[in-house]
């Protein structure tokens, strides 16, 4: 059997919190994202056409919160040096300084949202980064 050939509608990646409504808060008031689907105890957030994170309640998805979170939430911006300043002027947890990966081709930098999972916010700084 093949593989169905259809296209993509869309990509969530899924976040487990217990704190369901600091998260929100979060993923709106700081991050600026908007609630594309509200399924009640998963709120879904676009960053992009086609790209989602999913904010779950822990108590009611097929995930459980855990302490380690290695995974990391990487959004592509066209200036990561003005969401360094804004950034720069919030509360925000881990916040690193603007770093450079030459083997990457990224200028970056990195933060943890109110449970611990990281994000990192990049530009590319090299065509075909």
């Amino acid at each position: 059997m093949q593989r169905p050939d259809t296209p993509t509608q869309l990509a969530i990646t899924f976040f487990y919190y217990r704190d369901l409504v600091a998260a929100m808060a979060f993923y709106e008031d700081i991050m600026g994202l908007t609630l594309a689907i509200d399924q009640g105890w998963c709120k879904i957030y676009e960053i992009c056409p086609g790209a989602h994170v999913g904010l779950v309640d822990e108590a009611k998805g097929m995930n459980k919160w855990a302490e380690v979170k290695p995974v990391q939430l990487c959004i592509r911006v066209a200036d990561v040096d003005a969401w360094f300043a804004y950034a720069s002027d919030r509360t925000l947890n881990d916040l690193s300084k603007l770093f450079v990966n030459d083997a990457l081709g990224i200028r970056a930098f990195v933060f943890t949202d109110p449970e611990g999972y990281q994000i990192e916010m990049q530009s590319a700084t090299r065509t075909g980064a």
